[in-house]
């Protein structure tokens, strides 16, 4: 028997630089609503979700941007239903002027169906948005390992 059998992540918590600059963009991108939110100074803080499920935390506590090259977060994945709303929020990130990593929805690999855009926040952290199906199947951008593994 498992010790927890509906083990499931309940949240992710984000250093972020700037509070101002991060809050809005998560809301914008993901249709987050602030469930609760820290204002005092040196110790500012935001809990984000839908409905009434807490989803991201976001702390205002870093003095550098995210370094890929540290232990820590590889990168964070959203999965929606369809392509459609992937595309739907890679318009919304074009607005916003974000960072991607490719050129549109991709494949997470040669020949697959399932995929996404792959893009980063204000701080550089890496984010992703995908559907498990409906990417056309094409080349993906990186041979020989998962697309979502070095971006």
């Amino acid at each position: 028997m498992s010790k927890a059998p509906n083990l499931q992540t309940g949240h992710v918590g984000l250093n972020v630089t700037d509070l101002d600059r991060s809050l809005p963009f998560y809301r914008e991108v993901f249709d987050f609503e602030v469930m609760a939110e820290g204002k005092d100074e040196g110790r500012r803080w935001a809990f984000l979700g839908r409905g009434s499920r807490l989803l991201v935390t976001l702390w205002q506590q870093s003095g550098t941007a995210f370094a890929a090259d540290r232990a820590g977060l590889h990168h964070l994945s959203f999965q929606v239903d369809t392509i459609e709303e992937v595309r739907a929020t890679e318009e919304v990130l074009r607005g916003l002027g974000a960072e991607f990593n490719y050129a549109g929805v991709v494949p997470h690999g040669e020949s697959a169906t399932s995929g996404g855009i792959f893009f980063t926040d204000p701080d550089g952290i890496r984010l992703e948005v995908y559907a498990p199906t409906g990417a056309d199947p094409a080349d993906a951008p990186t041979t020989g390992t998962p697309t979502c593994g070095f971006f």
